[in-house]
Parts: structure tokens; sequence; C-alpha cells
């Protein structure tokens, strides 16, 4: 089968193309041939190996994993023996976490994994899409935000795959939603369901009159300090990249006011937790609640451009991997 495989840390071109055997599932697995995978920035910063610290869980000198990717969308193809939750046939998505294999024909997971089946109302492409975004984004806000009905939240990077799904997120629990992004994506942000854009290529929101409960930076282009003063007496600021700046201030603000700085390793979760969520995002889905954003679509061969593209910085929603005609 193909698959990309990584032997050290680096730019896109340490993703190599390979031909390797396609894996048996023992007793408590079963085989999946893969449709979609997603291609994340948070992949891009495991192929790096940054940040450093982050090495502890990836491999010191080199990647752990050989084949990267964590979340993916495909059918059930085998079972082992031990295996009852899901058979031959079934339409799943999952997510390995740090336990890579997504950039494959085929994997093998045990049926205790982060994986339920797939939403009815999505095909592969769409429901590979959903998966990392909008749970990333609704532990931010449920948990670590305690998001309620009245709430003003910002959103900064509304256009990303965490963004669109925070958007979508913050207005089903009834909120009021400001999103920040480029010009070139305000529209999309406002169909999604923001009440107000702000464009930070002619706007500063730090210095605009309008105050947060939930400050939610998806793309860690801010910090707590500069957003502080825009914050409410008790409001929360939100960061989905680690740091140890934003770690200094988790610890400050832990001490000092009522207005806290939280980062949160969503994908260190049990996965219990996570499975829970996505189910509770499926059924969101299958309501019409929540819509995936795809902005572009690569072949495995193209998987180096796909991270360079990622690393411009200019990507909108989130990018497919497809491994399967269908």
């Amino acid at each position: 089968m193909k698959a990309i495989r990584t032997r050290k840390y680096g730019n896109p071109s340490v993703l190599e193309l390979t031909e390797i055997d396609k894996p048996t599932p023992k007793n408590n697995e079963f085989l999946v041939k893969i449709h979609s995978a997603a291609i994340t920035s948070a992949q891009c910063s495991m192929r790096q190996g940054k940040p450093y610290f982050g090495r502890i869980f990836l491999g010191f000198t080199k990647p752990k994993i050989s084949i990267p990717g964590t979340d993916f969308a495909g059918v059930v193809e085998a079972v082992g023996n031990d295996v009852t939750k899901f058979k031959v046939g079934d339409a799943i998505i999952a997510a390995t976490d740090l336990g890579g294999g997504s950039y494959a024909e085929y994997i093998a997971i045990s049926e205790n994994d982060v994986i339920i089946h797939k939403p009815k109302n999505m095909n592969f492409d769409e429901a590979v899409s959903i998966i990392e975004g909008s749970t990333t984004a609704l532990s931010f806000l449920r948990d670590s935000g305690k998001i309620k009905p009245g709430m003003k939240v910002l959103i900064i990077g509304a256009s990303g795959s965490v963004g669109t799904a925070a958007v979508q997120l913050a207005k089903y629990f009834k909120t009021e939603v400001t999103g920040v992004c480029s010009q070139s994506n305000i529209q999309m942000v406002e169909e999604l369901g923001a009440d107000k854009v702000i464009n930070y290529t002619k706007d500063d929101f730090t210095k605009l009159p309008e105050k947060y409960d939930i400050i939610f930076d998806t793309v860690g282009k801010s910090s707590f300090t500069e957003c502080k003063n825009v914050l409410t007496e008790n409001g929360v600021y939100l960061s989905t990249v680690l740091s140890l700046k934003i770690l200094m201030q988790m610890m400050w603000s832990s001490f000092a006011g009522k207005k806290k700085a939280v980062f949160s390793a969503t994908g260190l979760r049990k996965p219990d937790e996570k499975i829970l969520d996505l189910i509770i995002i499926k059924e969101m889905i299958e309501e019409g609640n929540l819509k995936s954003i795809i902005d572009k679509k690569y072949k495995i061969e193209q998987i180096v451009e796909a991270h360079e593209y990622i690393e411009t910085g200019h990507k909108r929603g989130n990018l497919v991997l497809q491994l399967a005609a269908y």
C-alpha cells in the first residue's frame, strides 16, 4: 500500500512517499481502508518536532511514529476475532492523535481507540474535516471557557479549521460571536453565523471599545497580555498553541486578578472523553447545526505541497488528503 513516512524532523521535504505492506489487524483490532485523512497545522508542528518540549511525546531525536497523520475517515475492511463494536462495511471516523498512521491507504486500529460511525449526511471528505477542529473548539469553549448563553465571544483565526468550528459552536451555545480574520474570509465567517467580523489587517480589536467574556485564539497570534484590557471582569483568554509564554501567563493569571489565561492539551484527553465529544459533534451535524469547511483536497503524491500550503498561513477551513476514490 502507499504511505507517507518520516525518518527525521524537518521541513515538508522529509515526508516521503513509500510502498509498504498492508497491516494485519490483531484480535482486538480492525482494518480500515482510509478514504480521507485530515492535513492539519498540528501535524506540521509534529513534523517539525516543535515546540521542542513536545518531543517528550513525539521522540527526542526523530519521530517515534514513522507514518504521520491523526484523523481519518474510511470503511472497515476486516475485523479481528475479538472485535464487537464494528463490522465489515461500517463507515467510520477516527482520531489516532499521537499514534499517527493516517497518511496511508490502510490502518489497523483498536476498537477502543477514538472512533465512531461516520455522520450519515456527510461524505468522507466532509466528515474527516470536522474531527480536530470541532472537538478542539468544543473542549475549549465548553470546558475551559465555561461558555454560557448571552456571553460575548471573540474568535481569533475565525476562518481556520478550529476557528470555523468555534464560530458555529459559539452560535449554537447562543452567544454573541465576533470573528477576526482577513478581508477575503469575512463573508464566509459571516455565513457561519458570526454576528460581527473584524478585519485584522485594518482594525486592532484590542484598541476597540468592545469587551468579551471569552477571547479564543485558535492560531496563537496574540497573548493574554495584549488581550487583557478587552476581557470582561471575569473574562477568559484561551489559546490552542502551546508555548512558554502561555504557560507563564497561565501561572501568573491564576494568582493575580479574576481574568484568566488558559491552554488545554485537548489531544491528550482520555479516549472515552474524546469519543463522547465526537458523538455530540456527530449529532449536531446530523441535526444540521454544524458543517465542515474544506479549502483544498490533495492526493497522497501531493503531501509535501499540502504542508507547504499550510505553512503559508493562508489556509481557510480544512485540507483533505484523498486516499480512495468513492
